[in-house]
């Protein structure tokens, strides 16, 4: 017969056994797992750190980083780290692969700062908010050279210095326009009057070939025919052109007044334009005085029969026709009343007499 008492033996040696292991486990259980958390928080409080505070939140000076073309996040981010933009490549890739916008960085350059951080860094990044190497400069008809030299200049343009004295003869070449024009003269009346959008890296040539550019496009096949049908040159077209533009107070009167000049160069009259005074003196009068009338340079018509050396200004297109297209008049004077429109005379007496009537 068995023995109860050895029954009961065996069951509880059993459950002897048992006891350490269920300790273990609670063990493991309530020392393990508030780690594990104690962990998990700590890596989510440092990738929070890492990621959404800034480097310095002082420090809002712009740094220039350029995204090449071409390159990966992994290549951005160690350049990031680099330019201490950034703390952690480890934490950048992580929130960009997070937000699943490895494919959308934008080449270009950034204006980025220390106070940014590290998503919005790449919302600049994905959203190609580059910095803007443009500059866009409007230059009225009728500038000289040297008033687009000094518009360029405020806007640090060209890069290298300043448009300096360029010469037709470096242009020659490329642009047929220029073939009938002095090799020595300066560009003036063909650096086309327009808005320009220039990078602000652009050199002398690149500067002069966008005006260059423009008048070439703006100088028709049609344009030119006339002018070769006239027996006419480019060059003195674009002199004329430049007296015009000066004259004139508004482009109806541009046809008439070019009228006049084409018939005082007809029968070898001066052409007496106070706007090439004007250009010799410096001066923006209305009417020059009479000492500077009798100013000695070559651009004085008043002094000097027939076209000057070279252009007064830059005119526009509205001007330019009007030197190939002048309108058909017997008139040889004009003056600008105070107030009212341009009149016109065919006489030295009616002129005189519009003189005293209009300009009291």
């Amino acid at each position: 017969m068995e023995d109860p008492n050895i029954n009961n033996q065996t069951e509880a040696s059993a459950e002897d056994l048992n006891k350490p292991t269920k300790n273990r486990w609670i063990v493991l259980f309530y020392g393990v797992v508030p780690a594990v958390i104690v962990v998990g928080v700590a890596f989510v409080v440092y990738g929070y750190y890492e990621i959404f505070v800034p480097m310095d939140g002082r420090r809002a000076a712009p740094v220039e980083f350029t995204v090449t073309r071409g390159i990966g996040v992994k290549e951005i981010s160690w350049q990031l780290a680099e330019a201490k933009l950034i703390r952690s490549v480890w934490w950048f890739k992580a929130y960009v692969w997070y937000k699943k916008l490895s494919g959308s960085m934008q080449a270009g350059k950034y204006a980025l700062g220390q106070n940014f951080n590290v998503p919005q860094i790449v919302e600049t990044i994905i959203g190609g908010k580059v910095i803007l190497n443009e500059v866009r400069i409007t230059f009225p008809e009728g500038f000289t050279y040297q008033q687009i030299k000094t518009r360029l200049a405020e806007q640090n343009l060209p890069a290298n210095s300043d448009l300096g004295s360029e010469a037709v003869g470096d242009y020659q070449v490329q642009y047929k326009f220029l073939s009938d024009a002095p090799a020595g003269a300066s560009l003036e009346g063909f650096l086309f009057p327009d808005t320009y959008i220039f990078n602000r890296d652009d050199k002398n040539s690149a500067v002069i070939k966008k005006f260059l550019d423009n008048f070439d496009k703006k100088l028709t096949p049609f344009l030119r025919e006339q002018i070769d049908r006239q027996n006419r040159k480019i060059y003195d077209i674009i002199i004329l052109a430049s007296i015009i533009q000066q004259e004139a107070i508004g482009e109806e009167d541009m046809p008439l007044i070019a009228s006049v000049f084409a018939n005082r160069l007809r029968i070898n009259m001066a052409l007496e334009s106070d706007a090439t005074v004007n250009y010799v003196t410096g001066k923006k009068d209305r009417q020059p005085l009479y000492e500077d009338l009798k100013v000695k340079s070559p651009y004085n018509t008043y002094q000097n029969r027939g076209l000057p050396p070279g252009p007064i200004s830059n005119p526009g297109l509205a001007a330019i026709k009007a030197a190939i297209f002048p309108a058909t008049t017997d008139d040889l004077f004009f003056l600008h009343p105070l107030d009212g429109p341009t009149v016109f005379s065919k006489t030295l007496d009616e002129h005189n007499r519009n003189k005293a009537h209009w300009l009291k």
